[in-house]
């Protein structure tokens, strides 16, 4: 009989006991989850981009990193000069000196983020 609770035990395991890459069962999805309205604001801000480059890496990043769920409270998301944007920006050098130069003439250093990333 011991015999037999180990082959089933094993036959479990092996069929049932995989998990996906991300470490959780067979599909799960370890995207953070974010309303229809944030998962816009994620893929529109791409277009502010500074490469087109930049802008295929930003909505690749979106789709792997996203799915449209339950809104995220704790989103960054704000709004400066009628563009909205959504968590960490990921600024060219140029963008970064543009925003050094912002806050040193005044600019909070979130609108000048936003303006220099978006007008720049």
């Amino acid at each position: 009989m011991r015999e037999f609770t180990t082959a089933v035990v094993l036959v479990t395991t092996t069929m049932f006991g995989a998990t996906a890459a991300g470490g959780g069962p067979p599909g799960h999805d370890d995207r953070r989850q974010v309303s229809a309205q944030q998962y816009r604001i994620l893929t529109r801000q791409c277009r502010y981009a500074d490469t087109a480059q930049a802008r295929s890496d930003c909505r690749a990043e979106v789709q792997r990193d996203y799915r449209i769920g339950e809104r995220a409270p704790d989103l960054d998301c704000r709004t400066y000069s009628g563009v909205t944007v959504c968590g960490k920006l990921k600024l060219s050098e140029r963008e970064r000196r543009c925003v050094r130069d912002s806050v040193a003439k005044g600019l909070t250093y979130r609108r000048a983020e936003v303006e220099c990333y978006a007008f720049l």
